[in-house]
């Protein structure tokens, strides 16, 4: 029997189906406010590209490519005698001066900067909305020192700090990611998510919590951090872009210890003298280049839109 034509029967639905239902409706409702605006969807758009790029990676290296040719790594082309070589049918981007194949480099270093740039977003929302939330309810002592670290995070250089850091321990995405998150999470995200912990801590609900016995890590865990996901949503998007680049720029300076990534392929660049020569060998800089650069605009552009979704002055009324 259909439910929506007698409404009496819904009370006996499970509560995993209506709360399913109110979350498919809810996804549908912030749809469509992220896609009145446009930027939010150009920046889906590139995206989605490179995500395409990730996948299609290694189905080209198993049904397509040579992989003693196309491989990121070790790959060479023994037809071509003079490397680097510019764009050709066999080589659609060129090689790089150790006669890789530049697009296969790129495609496969996509995978690398989504894991790098979505595990650091993953560790830095997490401890920033646990710490912030603390902060907010215990207040105190706790709050002062959270705040004084987030402080100390604020005020030394990023990259300058990571620079020092690679000098002690062997940086890999990895490594890369959860330091970048760790830092981060710790730092001026802290003060953000415990801002908005504050504008929660006076809602009827928390303090209904309260009377009815909740304990202190109830009312954070289940009633102050999933107010503060949207927020959280957010500030990824913006995290993720801060990761890339910080990527990108320590690679160029030959402080990772990873193989293949799109600061390494500028970095190759720099190493084998060819910077300075970068109108005559565009191919060598610029996919990489604006990769990086495409990438970073569309999750900021994306953190934008969402800015419309999660923000309830800019909600359509």
């Amino acid at each position: 029997m259909n439910t929506s034509l007698n409404p009496s029967l819904r009370l006996y639905e499970p509560l995993w189906r209506i709360r399913l239902r109110n979350t498919w409706k809810s996804l549908q409702d912030n749809w469509v406010l992220f896609a009145e605006n446009k930027i939010g969807l150009v920046g889906l758009a590139i995206i989605l590209f490179y995500a395409l790029l990730a996948a299609l990676h290694p189905i080209l290296i198993a049904t397509v490519w040579d992989e003693k040719i196309y491989d990121p790594f070790i790959g060479n082309d023994p037809r071509i005698y003079n490397h680097p070589s510019p764009p050709s049918q066999d080589h659609l981007l060129g090689t790089d001066p150790m006669g890789r194949d530049i697009l296969s480099q790129l495609m496969y270093s996509t995978r690398n900067e989504f894991v790098l740039g979505f595990l650091a977003a993953a560790i830095t929302v997490t401890i920033a909305t646990s710490i912030g939330a603390m902060a907010a309810y215990f207040g105190k002592w706790v709050d002062t020192i959270f705040m004084r670290i987030a402080d100390l995070m604020n005020i030394l250089p990023f990259i300058a700090l990571l620079v020092v850091l690679s000098a002690f321990v062997r940086m890999n995405m990895w490594t890369l990611a959860l330091v970048i998150g760790v830092l981060s999470g710790f730092g001026g995200a802290t003060i953000i998510f415990k801002a908005q912990a504050l504008t929660i801590m006076v809602k009827p609900y928390i303090e209904a919590a309260r009377i009815a016995g909740g304990s202190h890590w109830h009312i954070i865990f289940y009633h102050i951090v999933p107010n503060l996901m949207p927020l959280a949503f957010l500030n990824m998007m913006f995290t993720v872009t801060g990761a890339i680049f910080t990527e990108a720029a320590l690679s160029f300076f030959g402080l990772l210890n990873i193989r293949v990534s799109w600061g390494i392929m500028i970095y190759t660049t720099q190493a084998a003298g060819y910077m300075l020569r970068s109108i005559e060998y565009w191919y060598l800089i610029f996919p990489a280049g604006l990769s990086i650069t495409l990438l970073c605009t569309a999750f900021y552009l994306i953190g934008r839109a969402m800015d419309s979704v999660v923000n309830p002055r800019l909600r359509r009324r």
